[in-house]
């Protein structure tokens, strides 16, 4: 079992490093501003502003501004964070997949693209501090920058409230994102093979309405009649996938 004073540890222990950079960098009134805006949008709210300040600098700005710290050791603990509170969600959500499966998953939703998407969602863009040359070079665009921000901050809110807050936090955007993979991945002419037996005893009819573009990036347009009912067409980069697209349509409208 846990034992709290472990938490008690880290918090003392992070709590040295920032009295260094409160002392070295302390937050003006425009920054702080901005940081308790940044929190009410995202429904959080910290005890210690000047962690989720260390969040938010890059390397390149502690090193134009020679401060001892930035939010890398926080983004290795955001890393291991996060990735316990997504497999939590796969292994409670997901019952009826294996462990290669959630895998796959997890890897997916976990991505540098994910999270940038989300960190972007959530404007850590606007709240980074960045050094000259890398805001020059568009750092604040940046995936990888943008996603190592948000582990960065999911580590943050971890030493700064415990794992309970951290868990709702998380969950709020990752299991969207794991419902969207999910959906991603679906057999959708198994699925609506499935509803067309049962509800009208037969099989859903495809047919190729025509394909455009050059053989080596042709686009397939594809029709699926279900109970006498055409839907479609769809497009898609293979008949395939177009076939999936045009069993998606159709149980979108069935369903």
């Amino acid at each position: 079992m846990w034992d709290t004073k472990h938490d008690s540890l880290y918090e003392s222990t992070f709590c040295e490093s920032e009295s260094i950079l409160t002392s070295i960098y302390p937050l003006d009134s425009k920054r702080t501003e901005l940081l308790f805006s940044f929190q009410r949008k995202l429904y959080i709210k910290f005890k210690n502003i000047d962690l989720l300040n260390t969040a938010l600098i890059h390397k390149s700005f502690s090193n134009e501004q020679e401060i001892p710290i930035n939010n890398e050791r926080l983004e290795f603990l955001g890393d291991a964070v996060l990735g316990v509170v997504t497999a939590t969600l796969l292994f409670k959500n997901l019952a009826d997949k294996n462990e290669g499966q959630m895998a796959k998953v997890k890897a997916a939703v976990v991505s540098e693209e994910t999270l940038a998407r989300k960190a972007r969602e959530m404007q850590i863009d606007g709240v980074l501090l960045l050094g000259k040359g890398e805001e020059q070079t568009g750092g604040r665009k940046k995936n990888a920058i943008l996603a190592d921000a948000l582990e960065a901050l999911i580590a943050a809110l971890y030493l700064d409230s415990g794992y309970k807050p951290v868990f709702e936090f998380v969950s709020n955007f990752m299991e969207k994102e794991i419902v969207r993979m999910m959906s991603d991945n679906r057999d959708y002419k198994s699925s609506l093979q499935e509803i067309s037996l049962h509800r009208f005893k037969a099989y859903p009819i495809y047919r190729l309405i025509k394909y455009s573009g050059p053989e080596h990036d042709r686009s397939f347009f594809m029709e699926v009649t279900v109970n006498g009912k055409n839907f479609g067409p769809t497009v898609g980069k293979n008949k395939k996938a177009a076939e999936q697209e045009a069993a998606k349509m159709a149980l979108s409208a069935l369903s």
